[in-house]
């Protein structure tokens, strides 16, 4: 049996990775890009779908849901996509001075608009194949209902949902890039995507594809569009912290950081 990678060896993956990623060309960071979007959208969708009328608990039935929503990091991480809230972990060849600021802010920002464009993308079609009517319609109330809850989060709520949530998808990445065959990096993404999923953690290209679809699917006007922008601002940032505080410069500061060397006596 072959080991996984061990932590040390994975920070020097990551920074390698991060230049890699900071040296793409335009247009295909923005095709990966667009891949990702689409991709965690069908894992929202997923959720949706399963989640709806459960009879399991809201325990059991957000595990489940959250079991579900993995799909989008599974397709991520083993089809090969670019994430914004993954991408933060540049922050960790950006602090080595292997990547300069302009090329990290690049990516973030052409990776965070291919994001966009995939999950409007996704919900363009799931709006036209009518995926809400499926249950009798008990989908697209589904939909409005976890739109109508994203919306209605405090500023607090948001970045605060926001950290954590980018915490776990990092440390899912990071664990995945530890694996060294498909099933490793699978299994060490079920469990912190499940976890972030199941707690009501905040994913900012997921609400992306989330909130989109409520706004389209809300006649009545339940969803505020004012709360919809302060959810996709807020929860940004706190992914934004959490990725790069919390995971990237941990982990930086543990392996990557210069050392001086230790005197002899």
């Amino acid at each position: 049996m072959t080991e996984a990678h061990p932590p040390s060896e994975i920070a020097h993956l990551v920074e390698r990775l991060g230049v890699a990623k900071a040296q793409t060309g335009t247009v295909s960071l923005l095709v990966l890009a667009v891949l990702a979007g689409a991709f965690i959208s069908l894992g929202a969708l997923f959720f949706t779908v399963v989640v709806t009328g459960s009879s399991f608990g809201f325990g059991i039935t957000r595990l489940i849901g959250g079991l579900a929503f993995c799909l989008g990091l599974i397709l991520v991480v083993v089809g090969g996509a670019e994430l914004f809230t993954g991408n933060n972990l540049l922050a960790m060849a950006w602090a080595s001075r292997l990547i300069g600021t302009g090329d990290f802010l690049r990516n973030w920002l052409l990776v965070y608009l291919g994001n966009v464009a995939g999950c409007l993308g996704t919900v363009l079609f799931v709006v036209w194949g009518d995926i809400g009517g499926l249950g009798g319609g008990t989908v697209g109330e589904m939909a409005l209902q976890i739109a109508g809850a994203k919306a209605g989060l405090s500023l607090m709520e948001g970045f605060a949902r926001g950290l954590l949530c980018n915490a776990l998808v990092c440390l899912a990445l990071w664990l995945a890039l530890g694996g060294r065959s498909v099933a490793d990096k699978i299994l060490a993404i079920l469990f912190p995507i499940t976890a972030f999923v199941a707690t009501g953690l905040e994913h900012s290209i997921a609400n992306w594809f989330f909130l989109p679809w409520g706004l389209a699917l809300d006649t009545a006007g339940t969803v505020s569009v004012a709360g919809v922008a302060q959810n996709l601002a807020t929860v940004t940032a706190g992914n934004i912290v959490g990725g790069t505080l919390l995971v990237a410069a941990v982990y930086w500061i543990a392996y990557l950081r210069p050392q001086r060397p230790v005197p002899m006596g």
